[in-house]
């Protein structure tokens, strides 16, 4: 009778008799338990969940990312163990063994449909927040950066840049569902890749970053006129003394419709800069300069046509390749902090030894850590007792700031080491302008990218104890 009951339902009742009768299998009650095991977790975490980041990065995956994909896998075997275990009494030719008739005029079953509409209402709620919070939380800096370890030099670096407070997605996602859809591909080729072991070491810069203007521009204008700047680059020597010189450079930054600047001159109105090379960080050999639609191409030496390689036009990204995960070499770790006081400068030696420490190798970081403090230690308390005595703390404290300086570059377990990324802002670490400036892109009618230094900045002072403008300026280098 039974049977017959449940043919002469209606196609809608007979669909509502397993919503009803669900915990007849395994595989929806499973279903049911995990969801109303999330749903719990999810009341309690709330305002955790809200806040979209998490003290630990690993309570972020379990908060984030597992609770939601636990609660979405209970939705789905919920139907998916009432659509088999129909399928399987089909099978075998079993009735649905259901013990009254289900009629949508009892009150019984409305109060049960409104329970199942109810119950549904909460699930969209409860799905959507979670799917709102996994996104949030995917797109943060704790994810991006602290969640996964092969990400850890970039992240530290990243911490360290004016641009900290910057997510990682206003640079790295395009606008709009392409690029979102784009980052999260990108993303799965990364996590198998991590699965298998099979991540590159040292991690390669993006092949394929997006542009300036949809990036940097969208806080930096390139119609703002920013004038000239002075920069002042500390130096410590390696003596005993650790003398301090000082070059003091005016920058012609420019901008707006200033085309003899540095900005004006590579991107400033009708100025377009277009190139072609293998390796952009080390040599640029095809570079092609339109100037209010005249275009001129100019030729490294020994280059006969254009290369074949990918064809850029030249954005904020071509000279700020690191504009938020910028590293140190040692030599400059080194200096800006001693400039700032964190390592002393009073301390005899500490530049020439300093710098023999942090360039040694180390196993890993934590060996790094514990031994670079150490040997500084060591140093003073064998060849300079006296002083060791009397700023214990001190040494202390540069010790600590000699292993940060190494800590923030070197991670000997990804193979990253001092100048593993070329910064190309300048050109006394690296390449930099020397890419193009080097006098020796000809164009066809023998004009040349010159190399005349006072085109980009004035020298006002070049390596001088205590320059005379610092100290017209009240600056600390002129003291």
């Amino acid at each position: 009778m039974a049977e017959a009951a449940g043919k002469e339902q209606s196609g809608a009742a007979r669909w509502f008799i397993p919503l009803v009768y669900f915990s007849n299998n395994l595989l929806s009650l499973a279903g049911v338990v995990l969801v109303t095991g999330s749903a719990i977790f999810w009341f309690f975490l709330l305002p955790q969940l809200l806040r979209g980041e998490a003290g630990n990065p690993y309570i972020g995956i379990l908060l984030y990312v597992m609770l939601p994909a636990v609660f979405l896998v209970g939705l789905a075997l919920i139907p998916l163990g009432v659509w088999l275990h129909r399928r399987a009494k089909r099978k075998k030719n079993q009735a649905e063994n259901l013990p009254v008739r289900i009629d949508f005029g009892s009150p019984q079953v409305r109060r049960i449909a409104m329970f199942f509409a109810a119950t549904s209402f909460v699930n969209v709620v409860i799905a959507s927040q979670f799917t709102y919070s996994a996104v949030v939380y995917m797109e943060g800096q704790q994810f991006c950066g602290a969640t996964c370890h092969v990400m850890t030099p970039e992240y530290k670096a990243f911490k360290q840049s004016a641009h900290s407070n910057v997510d990682c997605v206003k640079c790295h996602v395009g606008p709009g569902l392409q690029g979102f859809i784009a980052s999260k591909m990108a993303g799965t080729q990364q996590l198998v890749e991590v699965t298998l072991g099979t991540y590159p070491t040292p991690i390669p810069p993006p092949k394929h970053l997006l542009s300036s203007q949809e990036t940097c521009q969208n806080c930096h204008s390139t119609s703002r006129m920013i004038g000239d700047r002075l920069k002042t680059i500390p130096k410590f020597a390696d003596d005993d003394t650790n003398s301090r010189t000082d070059s003091v450079l005016l920058l012609h930054v420019g901008g707006g419709n200033a085309r003899s600047t540095i900005h004006g001159a590579h991107m400033g109105p009708g100025m377009k800069v277009e190139y072609v090379s293998g390796d952009p960080n080390t040599k640029i050999s095809w570079v092609r300069r339109t100037v209010d639609g005249k275009a001129s191409t100019y030729l490294a030496g020994g280059v006969k046509d254009m290369p074949a390689g990918e064809l850029r036009t030249m954005d904020c990204m071509e000279c700020h390749t690191r504009p938020a995960h910028t590293y140190q070499l040692p030599e400059r770790g080194i200096d800006q902090a001693m400039a700032a006081g964190t390592i002393a400068t009073d301390l005899p030696q500490a530049k020439k030894q300093g710098l023999a420490i942090i360039k040694a190798a180390y196993s890993n970081s934590e060996d790094a850590a514990a031994k670079i403090p150490r040997q500084f230690d060591a140093f003073y308390r064998e060849k300079y007792p006296d002083v060791y005595n009397a700023k214990k703390a001190v040494i202390g404290q540069a010790g600590r700031q000699l292993a940060a300086i190494y800590g923030s570059n070197v991670f000997p377990e990804m193979k990253v080491t001092w100048g593993s990324y070329p910064n190309n802002v300048g050109h006394t670490d690296f390449v930099g302008c020397f890419r193009c400036h080097d006098d020796n892109h000809v164009a066809s009618d023998s004009r040349k990218i010159g190399q005349d230094c006072s085109s980009c900045h004035a020298l006002v002072a070049m390596d001088e104890a205590k320059p005379k403008i610092l100290t017209e300026l009240g600056m600390a280098g002129g003291k």
